[in-house]
């Protein structure tokens, strides 16, 4: 995007669900994001728990507050994020994608799950601005999502906040919960391996991150937290080849997840 007064683009690595609790650094820079950022006038979020067989968003006025995990305290089920949806919004993103050749559809029903609520309730917490979540797409590749999020970039003009929402680095099979700020050798070298290859735009390279990227298949077992990331990267590259982004948060957390989260006109 040429335009400089176009809204930034995100990436968030939103962790696990007790994140609104924690006390870790991550939280704290979530807590303090929305400061530095333009208010906008609707934020859409790509989020690592909502896969589709072709790109869907969510078009109630009232999205309801979705809590898909289980197994955790009593609190963390207690909480509601009442971000108001923007079926007008939701309406757009369908029209762009379809514009691109791409099937997509609304979801009316559908609310907002933890991978949006999660970093959004700290940043923007009960702020009244209008939340949409768009889906990934269900064995779509990396670059496949780049070019759907191509399509969103003009959506940034409007003042839309465009945020992708997973994990720098997310194994839960090698999670360690008695290590709540911790970190693993393989953990380091991949995250190290994605900031320096985001700095230099490199959209090629990330895009080819399994192959690539050191420990790619350990840092990301499956791919949906990584997706969002690429939806993030091509809104914010638009028609462009590369566009350089900014790390703007690192730390680890339970050994296995990297919280780094990154911008694009930050």
């Amino acid at each position: 995007m040429s335009n400089a007064t176009a809204m930034p683009v995100l990436f968030l690595s939103h962790g696990s669900p007790t994140l609104a609790f924690d006390d870790v650094p991550a939280r704290d820079f979530l807590v303090r994001l929305g400061a530095r950022l333009p208010r906008p006038t609707a934020i859409l979020c790509i989020s690592a728990h909502w896969e589709a067989a072709i790109p869907s968003v969510t078009g109630s006025d009232a999205p309801s507050t979705i809590h898909d995990f289980y197994g955790f305290p009593q609190a963390l089920y207690d909480l509601r994020y009442d971000a108001p949806g923007d079926p007008d919004l939701a309406a757009r993103v369908v029209k762009l994608i379809e514009a691109g050749g791409q099937n997509a559809l609304i979801s009316s029903d559908r609310g907002l799950d933890h991978g949006v609520w999660s970093p959004l309730i700290l940043t923007y917490p009960q702020s009244g601005i209008p939340v949409v979540q768009l889906s990934l797409m269900h064995h779509k590749t990396p670059a496949e999502h780049v070019a759907l999020g191509r399509l969103l970039a003009p959506l940034r003009d409007d003042g839309v906040l465009i945020v992708g929402s997973g994990g720098a680095v997310h194994n839960l099979r090698a999670l360690d919960w008695n290590n709540r700020t911790g970190i693993t050798p393989w953990v380091g070298e991949f995250d190290q391996w994605l900031g320096d290859k985001i700095a230099a735009g490199d959209i090629a390279a990330l895009s080819d991150y399994r192959v690539q990227a050191p420990n790619a298949t350990v840092a990301h077992p499956s791919e949906d937290h990584i997706l969002p990331l690429f939806v993030a990267l091509g809104a914010a590259a638009g028609k462009a080849e590369m566009v350089a982004g900014s790390l703007l948060h690192r730390s680890f957390t339970y050994g296995s997840l990297s919280m780094s989260s990154f911008g694009w006109g930050v």
